[in-house]
Parts: C-alpha cells; sequence; structure tokens
C-alpha cells in the first residue's frame, strides 16, 4: 500500500466534506469533545497551503491543518484524523511528523502547542519534543478558544476561565530544544490515570453545582 502524504492544493477541494465527516464521526465513536469545522474553512486552510493531506492514490486516507495565532508566535495542529480504512498503520504519526516539520519551516521560530484528550496524540507529540503545559503557556488569542465553543466540554473550559479543561496542553518551543533525551520518557499508564482523575475532579464539581442550583 503507498500511501503519499503532501502539502494541499485546490485540487484537494473535493475531499473537504469527507474530511469533516470523518472527523465528526471518529469523535462521536470515541466519545470525546472535538471543535467541529466546515468544509469551507477546511477548503481556506488547503488554499493558504496550511494543510497536509495524506492520499492512497485518490482515496481519503488522512488529514491535519495548521493554524496560527498572535501573528506567527504559536502554531497549533488540529484535525489529525485519519480514515478507518487505514488505520494501525501509523499513519496519524506520519501525518503528524510532515505537518510538524512543514510547520517549523513555514513558521520558523514559532512555538507549536496543541490541547488532546486522545493518549495517542499525546505521545506523538511527546516523541516529537513536545512538553505537557498549563493553559497559561498557550497562546491567549481568543480567536483560538472560541474555537472550542462547539466542543462537548466548553461549559467545562468557561467555567475555569480557560485556564483547564479536560484537554492536555502540550507545547513545542523550537527555542528551548532539549540537550539530551527527557529523563521521564512519555507513560501512557500514567497519563490515562490523570486523566482519569481529572475527569472524576470535573465531574463531582459539576454534580455538586447541579444538587445546589
Amino acid at each position: 500500500m503507498k500511501i503519499s502524504i503532501v502539502v494541499t492544493q485546490e485540487e484537494h477541494y473535493t475531499y473537504a466534506q469527507e474530511i469533516c465527516d470523518t472527523i465528526e464521526s471518529s469523535a462521536l465513536l470515541r466519545g470525546t469533545g472535538i471543535a467541529k469545522r466546515t468544509p469551507e474553512y477546511i477548503q481556506k486552510k488547503m488554499a493558504n497551503g496550511d494543510a497536509v493531506i495524506a492520499l492512497n492514490g485518490e482515496k481519503f486516507a488522512g488529514f491535519c491543518y495548521i493554524e496560527s495565532w498572535e501573528h506567527g508566535k504559536f502554531v497549533a495542529h488540529s484535525g489529525l484524523i485519519v480514515h478507518p480504512d487505514f488505520r494501525k498503520l501509523g499513519l496519524a504519526k506520519k501525518i503528524k511528523t510532515k505537518v510538524f516539520e512543514y510547520s517549523l519551516k513555514k513558521y520558523p521560530g514559532a512555538k507549536v502547542f496543541g490541547i488532546t484528550t486522545g493518549l495517542a496524540v499525546m505521545k506523538i507529540n511527546s516523541d516529537l519534543g513536545y512538553k505537557p503545559v498549563p493553559y497559561s503557556e498557550l497562546t491567549t488569542d481568543p480567536t483560538f478558544w472560541a474555537g472550542c465553543q462547539t466542543c462537548t466540554n466548553f461549559e467545562i473550559l468557561k467555567s475555569k476561565d480557560y485556564k483547564m479543561c479536560l484537554c492536555t496542553g502540550m507545547l513545542y518551543d523550537p527555542n528551548e530544544k532539549p540537550k539530551e533525551p527527557p529523563r521521564h520518557p512519555f507513560n501512557e499508564a500514567i497519563l490515562r490515570r490523570l486523566k482519569q482523575i481529572k475527569q472524576a475532579l470535573f465531574l463531582n464539581k459539576i454534580l455538586s453545582f447541579s444538587f445546589f442550583s
């Protein structure tokens, strides 16, 4: 199976609807929140060369796009998705690596960040040099956080004054390249446990609020 991963062009516009549908169905299957995007928004990213797409011939296999904030000070990767027919092939990591390297060239000096609930994405980010950080180290651009409004967890984010949510913030700072391998490599079991604790704390607070309101 030969899959190519390329920077998007106008010829890829026709995949926009399928990309949006795949992202939404995947989120529903996992039971996680998602910031929805329209086909028009995806096409705009394609037109600006701010996305990469994976194709097996003419069949859609995967996708990811780039967003820049605060005049290029921060860059985020969003919409990382692999079509169900191409999962368990390590394609998500290949797409993420491609868009990560492309971002560093297109936005030199930018801090690359992301927020996610997915352990697989956390693992990929960690391998690329990201580190978990509090939201205070991420962009303060309100437009970025407005994109979370369609996520099912938005009320949690808003109640915490945009300083905490179920997602974990991760950041890669090109000006702080590690001189040696991290002493505490990614541990999926630990992060899964921390995620469970985080969810339980939020749930207890929500239930308490509902009981007394």
